[in-house]
Parts: structure tokens; sequence; C-alpha cells
């Protein structure tokens, strides 16, 4: 005993620092029947394989509006965001006025059409028809549900909202206790989860008249419009909505170093993201990152982009970045 106990307690000071070392990271995405959850395992198994002495995990949340508020909590480390909703976050506008949260951007991954979807069988055949019918306007904090309010009421809508989880959205859809929902489709597709839905109870899109179109530019600038095109799903015609960018951003406490790694291996090894969401086939997320970002991106991913030469426009970069 007396020779074996040397050798341990110099076995635990050879470890020690090694353990002491790994970085681990949770990451927020959103519900796990949502195709982003998967992008974001992609994105833990990339940090995991890619960066030495890092070890991500994910976590459903219940999306943006969620992961932020953890993020101020120091629960998440870095997690999924809508960049309408990180702005309003950052400079502590409408949903977070008075109670900013300094989560800076990391990247963007996609373009995400919100589409409105109405039962076929049901009595809803314009946007007006949804003045006191029940619909989900989105996961419960989630960057749709906020949006989806705020753009209703610039265009005075008035539904009864049915809150809860995509779980219980989708339930509510096939047992006819809902009319209708708004969600994200998966680029110029209907999303896994609007596929479910629309296998078991057919839908029918509401298409933005272009006078909706403007006024949604006009009060929200954060957001854009979108043309699905035909056959989104099966028998989908083309319809014009709402859209916002998805990205990821970070805790206010990540440093410079960690969301450096985390930025670089994510632009520079797409396999696997593609793999999880086919729709970023052919994506150039740092172009995309830098058009359409609209808060300031960490000083991690600042110090990527200026690597590859490439210009960072001012609204990307804060006053104590520059």
């Amino acid at each position: 005993m007396k020779i074996l106990l040397p050798v341990l307690m110099a076995l635990c000071l050879v470890s020690s620092p090694a353990l002491a070392a790994e970085k681990r990271l949770t990451i927020g995405a959103t519900g796990t029947s949502s195709p982003f959850y998967g992008y974001f395992v992609a994105v833990s198994q990339l940090i995991n394989d890619k960066i030495p002495d890092m070890r991500a995990n994910v976590a459903e949340t219940g999306a943006t509006v969620d992961n932020l508020k953890r993020m101020s909590r120091n629960q998440l480390d870095l997690g999924m965001v809508t960049t309408n909703i990180l702005n309003h976050a950052y400079y502590g506008t409408k949903e977070f006025d008075g109670k900013p949260i300094k989560s800076k951007l990391l990247w963007v991954y996609s373009s995400t059409p919100q589409t409105t979807f109405v039962r076929a069988d049901s009595a809803i055949k314009d946007w007006k028809d949804l003045n006191g019918a029940e619909i989900n306007p989105g996961i419960r904090g989630s960057a749709s549900e906020v949006t989806t309010e705020a753009v209703f009421k610039t265009l005075g809508i008035t539904p009864k909202y049915f809150r809860g989880s995509a779980s219980d959205y989708v339930s509510a859809m096939k047992d006819n206790r809902i009319v209708g929902f708004v969600g994200s489709s998966t680029g110029l597709k209907m999303s896994s989860t609007q596929l479910d839905i629309h296998t078991f109870t057919p839908l029918r899109p509401l298409s933005l008249t272009p006078e909706m179109a403007k006024a949604i530019l006009e009060h929200h600038p954060d957001l854009t419009v979108v043309n699905m095109p035909e056959g989104s799903g099966r028998g989908v015609p083309a319809f014009t909505c709402w859209a916002f960018a998805l990205g990821a951003s970070a805790s206010p406490e990540m440093d410079a170093e960690t969301a450096y790694q985390i930025v670089k291996v994510v632009m520079e090894d797409t396999a696997k993201q593609v793999g999880a969401m086919p729709s970023m086939q052919g994506a150039d997320l740092a172009k995309m990152t830098l058009e359409s970002g609209s808060s300031p991106l960490h000083p991690g991913a600042i110090r990527y982009f200026r690597e590859k030469g490439l210009g960072i426009p001012d609204r990307l970069i804060a006053p104590e970045d520059k």
C-alpha cells in the first residue's frame, strides 16, 4: 500500500491538468422534433471532433428567446437565435425593452421563412378569418412566437393563441383542436414537422398580399419577405411569407479564443452540417453571416473573418471591438 500510494498521487497530478483544461460547452437548440435541433447536434459533433480539449452537448430548449435568457444566466454557452430577436436582445428593444442581453453573433446558417398554415378542411380562407380562431404562433419561447405576434399586431389580426411545444401544436392540429399554426420552414421547403402534419391533415398556406408585405417591411426592418415556390410540400401552391435568418450567438461570458475556434470549424467543415440540414448545400456561411447579421459579431468571429480578408460591415462591430 505504501508503494502504491505515491504512484496513485503521481497519476492524479498527471491527469488533473488535462481534466481541468477540458472546456465543456452546452448548446441551446430548440425542440427535438425540429430539424434545427439536429443541426446543432452536428455542430456539437464538429466541436468535439475538431477542437482539442473542448466538449459540447446539446440541450432541448424553447428556442431563441429561451436560449437568450438562459445565456444571460450563464446556463448556456451558445445557442440558436434568429437575427431579428438577437438584435432586440442586444439593443434592449421590443420584448427586451430596458433589459438588454449582450449576446453577440457567431454565425448565420439559414434564411428561415415563417409560414402560416391552416387545415385545408377549415373555414379559414383568408387572413381576416384568423380573427378569433385558435392558432399556434410558434413554439413557446421561440422567435417565431414573438415575431408572429408582432407581425399580426401590425396587420391588425387578432387570433386566439394556443401556446405550447412543437409536439403540443402538432397533436392539436391533428386532433382538430386548433385550425392553424405559424412555423419555420426549411429553406424553401416545408419542415419535417410541417410535412408530418400535412401527411395526416392536409394544409393550406396563407399568402401575404403586396400591401401586407409592404407594411411588414416598413414596421419590421429586421425581417424580409420571401416567395415560397409551388411544391414546397405535396400539392402546396406558391405563396408569400415573412422571414428572418437563423444563426448562433454566444453567452456574454464567452471568451474570444473559444468563439474563434468554434467559428473556424463551423466555417471550414460544413459536411456534417449539410448532412443534418441538406438545404445548406452550397451555402456560403461567411457571406450569409455578413449580409444577414443585424447586431454585433463576437470578437472571436471578427478575428476569423478578418483573417480571411473579409470586409465586416460597421453594424456588425461593437464600438469596444473596433
